[in-house]
């Protein structure tokens, strides 16, 4: 019988996979727990369909992405702190700091999570920092750190 997976399945496939299974492993075991479907003209239709809308998808987020990373990259932008003596900082300027600084001066929307700065930002001057927008995607910019009046 052949079928399609609806999920990874260990030592039979990956998801979205067209197998040729026996009949009474597909039919007792797989179609059941729903981790495949029979392969008519139909579901192999609708899959082949969803995996076009998926693959439009996925090229729309990285000419997106690809077109942020343009925008923003050799960029600067300045964050504030607090500083005592020396050029020694208050605490430390922060990923979700300089996410904010970004919205603020780019209106553009990231996520803390996607700003790399490999250890935080102890003391006054510039920095460069990666900004992580899609897989294999980074953009460059550089962060100034100045004090507080």
């Amino acid at each position: 019988m052949k079928v399609i997976l609806t999920q990874d399945v260990k030592n039979l496939g990956k998801e979205g996979d067209v197998k040729d299974i026996s009949d009474g492993y597909a039919r007792n075991y797989l179609i059941p727990r729903g981790l495949v479907v029979e392969a008519t003209k139909a579901n192999i239709k609708e899959k082949e369909d969803q995996t076009n809308r998926l693959q439009k998808q996925k090229e729309r987020e990285q000419t997106e992405a690809q077109a942020l990373r343009d925008r923003l990259n050799g960029k600067s932008i300045t964050v504030t702190a607090r500083s005592g003596g020396g050029d020694k900082l208050f605490g430390a300027v922060t990923t979700k700091e300089i996410a904010d600084a970004l919205n603020k001066k780019f209106k553009v929307k990231l996520d803390k999570k996607k700003v790399d700065l490999g250890e935080p930002i102890k003391h006054l001057g510039e920095y460069p920092v990666k900004i992580k927008i899609y897989p294999l995607i980074q953009a460059e910019i550089t962060v100034r750190v100045e004090a507080t009046e």
